[in-house]
C-alpha cells in the first residue's frame, strides 16, 4: 500500500533557491522509497490564476491569488485550496514546510478532515523576518511572529527540522524533544564532480590566469559577511598581489559590495559574475582556490546550517568559514574545512594566510571532506528519517500505515 503525502510549500520551481533545491531532493528520495507525493504552493509562489503548473519534470498544484493579497487572505486561500486537494487526493499525511504561514492552514484543514500534519521548520518565521529587514528583534511584531510559530509547533502531530540548532530552539519553546526529528541538509554527492580541472577558457574570460582565487557562490545577503571578506583581501593584497576574489551570484547587498570595492581600490582584484544558472555553478567553483563563508554572528546563523559548505565538501573544495553555530555543526575544523572567529576581520586574515601557506595539506582535507559527505550527508540517508516522523504523526491520530512499519 503506497504512502501518500501532500506537501505544502512556500515556493517551488521554476523559482530557484536553496528552499527549492531542498524540496526537490526530498521529493526525489521519497518517490525512490515508493511513496506518492503531491505538491501545493501557497500565494507566496506569485499571483496567478492557474490551479496547476508543470515545471520541468514536476507537477505542482497552485493557489490562485491576486497581486497585493495580504497575509491573512493568503492563509485563507491556502486553506481553501488545500481542503479541495485533501478531499480529491485523499493523502495519508499533510507535510507543511516553513514558514508558519503554511503550517497554520495545514493544521486547520488537517484537524477538520482528520489528516495528520507534519510541520517542517526550516527556519523560524521571526528570525527570517529579522533577516529580511521587515521586523526588529524584540519588537511587538517579532513577539507575535514567535508566538504564532510556537502555536503551530505545539499543535503539529510531528515536527521535523533541518539541524540541531533549530531543534534546540524548538525544545526551548516547551516542545518535548521526542516529538522532533532532525532531517539534515544533504547533497547528492554523485552530482558533484571531485578533482575536476578548472575550465581554462572561463578562467581567462574572467581574467583569473595566474591568480590565487578566493571566492563565494550564493545570494548576497548582509549576514553572509562578504563585506568582511573584501576588508580581509584589502589587508592581504600587499603580501599577495596575485590575490583575486570571485563573487558568483547576486542579491540585496550587491550594490553595497560594489561600492565597497571602489572605496577599497579593489577594482582589479574583485570579479562579480552576476547570477549564473544552477547547472553552471560547478564550473565557477572549480576556478576558486579557497571558498569563503564569513557569515556574521546572529541568531539566524547560529541556529541554521547552510547548504553551501556541504556542496563545497562534495566537490573537495578548500574553504574557510566563520565559527557561527550553523557552521560548527557541519565543519570539523582542520579536517573538512577551516574555521575563524566570526565577525573578526583579523581572524579571517590570519586563517586565510595559514590556509594559503599550507597547501601541502589540501589533498588530505579535500579527501576527508568528500568522505564526510558520502558517509553522513547524502539525501538518501537524510530522507530516511521521515519514516519515523510520519509514523509518529499517524500514531498521534490513532492511525498507522504499512509502508512505515
Amino acid at each position: 500500500m503506497t504512502l501518500r503525502i501532500l506537501h505544502v510549500l512556500d515556493h517551488s520551481l521554476p523559482l530557484h533557491s536553496g528552499y527549492t533545491f531542498r524540496t526537490l531532493s526530498i521529493l526525489r528520495e521519497q518517490r525512490a522509497l515508493g511513496w506518492q507525493t503531491w505538491q501545493l504552493t501557497t500565494p507566496k509562489q506569485g499571483a496567478t490564476a492557474d490551479r496547476e503548473e508543470q515545471a520541468g519534470d514536476w507537477h505542482f498544484y497552485r493557489t490562485p491569488s491576486e497581486p497585493g493579497t495580504g497575509l491573512l487572505a493568503q492563509m485563507r486561500l491556502t486553506a481553501a485550496r488545500l481542503g479541495e486537494l485533501v478531499r480529491e487526493l485523499r493523502p495519508d499525511l499533510i507535510h507543511a514546510h516553513s514558514p508558519v504561514l503554511n503550517a497554520l492552514p495545514s493544521l486547520w484543514v488537517g484537524r477538520r478532515l482528520g489528516v495528520p500534519v507534519v510541520y517542517e521548520m526550516r527556519a523560524s518565521w521571526e528570525d527570517a523576518a529579522v533577516d529580511h529587514g521587515t521586523t526588529r528583534e524584540g519588537s511587538a511584531r517579532y513577539r507575535v511572529s514567535r508566538a504564532l510559530e510556537s502555536f503551530a509547533l505545539k499543535r503539529a502531530d510531528a515536527i521535523t527540522t533541518i539541524c540541531e540548532g533549530l531543534r534546540g530552539d524548538i525544545v526551548a519553546r516547551g516542545i518535548p524533544a521526542e516529538r522532533i526529528t532532525v532531517i539534515p541538509n544533504a547533497v547528492d554527492a554523485q552530482t558533484f564532480q571531485f578533482g575536476v580541472p578548472a575550465d581554462a577558457q572561463l578562467r581567462s574570460r574572467l581574467r583569473l590566469d595566474g591568480a590565487t582565487v578566493l571566492g563565494f557562490a550564493g545570494s548576497f545577503y548582509a549576514y553572509e559577511g562578504l563585506a568582511l571578506l573584501l576588508d580581509a583581501v584589502a589587508a592581504m593584497r600587499a603580501r599577495h598581489p596575485a590575490l583575486r576574489v570571485l563573487l558568483v551570484g547576486g542579491g540585496p547587498q550587491e550594490q553595497a559590495l560594489k561600492d565597497q570595492v571602489q572605496r577599497l581600490g579593489l577594482q582589479d582584484a574583485v570579479v562579480f559574475t552576476g547570477r549564473v544558472p544552477h547547472s553552471e555553478v560547478q564550473r565557477y567553483y572549480e576556478l576558486i582556490d579557497v571558498l569563503a563563508y564569513p557569515r556574521l554572528p546572529m541568531r539566524l546563523t547560529e541556529l541554521v546550517t547552510p547548504l553551501k559548505p556541504l556542496e563545497a565538501m562534495a566537490q573537495g573544495r578548500i574553504f574557510v568559514a566563520s565559527d557561527v553555530g550553523g557552521h560548527r555543526e557541519l565543519i570539523r575544523d582542520g579536517e573538512t574545512g577551516f574555521l575563524f572567529r566570526a565577525g573578526d576581520v583579523q581572524a579571517l586574515v590570519a586563517r586565510l594566510e595559514q590556509v594559503l601557506a599550507q597547501q601541502q595539506d589540501w589533498p588530505r582535507v579535500r579527501a576527508q571532506a568528500r568522505r564526510f559527505v558520502e558517509d553522513e550527508r547524502t539525501w538518501t540517508r537524510s530522507v530516511a528519517g521521515y519514516r519515523h516522523a510520519y509514523a509518529q504523526a499517524m500514531a498521534s491520530r490513532g492511525q498507522q500505515h504499512a509502508a512505515l512499519a
